[in-house]
């Protein structure tokens, strides 16, 4: 039998800036989370291409996951 918390998706991030998302907004970030490559030598480039990729992949606006950067970054 499966337990709540395995039926219960739990966020990738845990901030007001990811709280306040649409649901499938919250999926393209943690997507993003997901597919980035954190040990990466550009690490600039790499943010970038995963973005990319993931807005294809969800058919959205690369300004969907920039917008949520800059509110997290207070930028």
């Amino acid at each position: 039998m499966m337990k709540v918390s395995q039926v219960i998706k739990q966020d990738v991030v845990d901030t007001s800036a990811f709280k306040e998302l649409p649901p499938l907004h919250k999926d393209v970030v943690t997507d993003f989370y997901n597919n980035v490559n954190y040990d990466s030598d550009d690490i600039v480039k790499e943010v970038e291409t995963t973005i990319d990729k993931v807005s294809m992949k969800h058919n959205i606006e690369t300004d969907v996951i920039y917008d949520y950067i800059e509110k997290e970054t207070g930028a």
